[in-house]
């Protein structure tokens, strides 16, 4: 009888992205017969709808809103220098 098995890994990067490895193993009577892997990263600004139940679980002890609010400003100064925002001039009245 053949059987899909779907499992996930994973691991946090360095600025609080989480790499999440989808494993979808495609068995039969008990023997693994092929293997694929499908990887992607969220973060705090990401949409978690779709996540498995873990992911969901581990972004709600880590993306507390202090650290996002961090995460959100150092991506916000990394775009800026890198050319990719403009700031902003002030127009006073």
């Amino acid at each position: 009888m053949l059987e899909k098995k779907v499992t996930f890994d994973h691991q946090v990067l360095e600025d609080g992205q989480i790499q999440v490895r989808r494993i979808t193993r495609i068995m039969e009577d008990g023997k693994e017969l092929s293997k694929a892997y499908h990887r992607h990263c969220v973060d705090p600004i990401s949409d978690l709808t779709l996540e498995d139940t873990r992911t969901k679980l581990i972004t709600g002890v880590l993306y507390t809103p202090a650290f996002t609010e961090e995460f959100i400003e150092k991506r916000r100064l990394a775009e800026e220098a890198n050319g990719l925002l403009q700031p902003v001039d002030i127009i006073k009245k």
